[in-house]
């Protein structure tokens, strides 16, 4: 049953991101389009981040799909740990790109250029429903794969929204500059939010603690009980950034029977259920037992 939960979102994961991949790659091509119609470089260099977004979209579907594979004996804790690395090189590029934008827009603040308007406006709103409904299929994810995703429509949605203001000022005042100028207020915006997302993606890469007042929280419960004497070699750490796995040696007080150890191990399993570990690993250790894993780590 826990089972069939993760993979039930493992498969909505790819759908929402298999969506937005194919939105992205369709209004590209428009986007080009659109840009030599109206002689808008700011809509061509959009074009080109939105070609870059496309990449990204499809690469992370497809480590997406990859996680959904069975474990075996090369990954023995199955493939979810590539849709954290889809989520890693997605949030590298979405930073190049938005560095390559700042590049482009500020130079433009001592030299804006007025692109034809109309075109502006039509592809404005088509833009910001076509990255906007994308956007709103993979907000139901809870992958960081997802979330940095996200980010990337979002950060087109926004892009959409400058156009569609700057449109319409700029058919009653020749006010060029403001182009630019939203363009790196957006894009400053969407660089914090994803600088924020891609440290979270780095530190469980490296298999940081994911969340450290659950950790205590475990802690508590493991030493809770009065068989217990320590703890040591607990780590908690993720595959995915959804999927945690947990290992602990339990150092008991005294040895104590089969039969106590199987209560302790029932009670133990139903004071963690709520954490919804995907792997748990419990050693007990007998009073005078030397740790196998030998370490002065507790």
């Amino acid at each position: 049953m826990h089972n069939h939960s993760h993979a039930h979102d493992s498969n909505g994961a790819s759908k929402r991101i298999g969506w937005a991949f194919f939105l992205n790659v369709v209004f590209t091509i428009i986007e080009f389009i659109g840009g030599w119609l109206t002689n808008s470089t700011a809509i061509m260099a959009d074009a080109v981040h939105d070609l870059g977004d496309s990449l990204s979209i499809g690469t992370a579907w497809g480590l997406n799909k990859l996680g959904d594979k069975e474990a075996n004996n090369t990954f023995s804790y199955g493939y979810k740990r590539f849709s954290l690395l889809g989520a890693l090189i997605n949030g590298l590029v979405l930073i190049t790109g938005s560095v390559w934008i700042l590049f482009e827009a500020i130079p433009r603040l001592s030299n804006p250029e007025m692109p034809q308007v109309e075109g502006m406006l039509l592809l404005s709103i088509f833009g910001i429903t076509v990255n906007g409904f994308a956007a709103y299929k993979l907000s139901g994810g809870s992958t960081l794969n997802e979330k940095i995703l996200n980010w990337h429509l979002l950060e087109d949605v926004l892009g959409w929204v400058a156009v569609l203001i700057v449109s319409i000022v700029l058919m009653f005042k020749p006010w060029a500059i403001l182009d630019p100028i939203l363009s790196i207020f957006f894009t400053l915006f969407i660089l914090f939010n994803v600088i924020r997302n891609l440290k979270e993606t780095l530190l469980l890469f490296l298999q940081a603690t994911p969340d450290k007042k659950q950790m205590d929280e475990v802690r508590s419960i493991l030493s809770a009980s009065d068989e217990v004497k320590d703890i040591h070699h607990f780590h908690i750490w993720s595959l995915d950034g959804e999927h945690n796995v947990m290992t602990v040696h339990i150092e008991l007080k005294q040895d104590i029977s089969i039969q106590a150890i199987t209560t302790l191990k029932e009670i133990l399993r139903n004071d963690l259920a709520n954490f919804d570990f995907i792997h748990t690993t419990i050693e007990f250790e007998f009073a005078d037992e030397a740790c196998r894993d030998e370490s002065d780590e507790h």
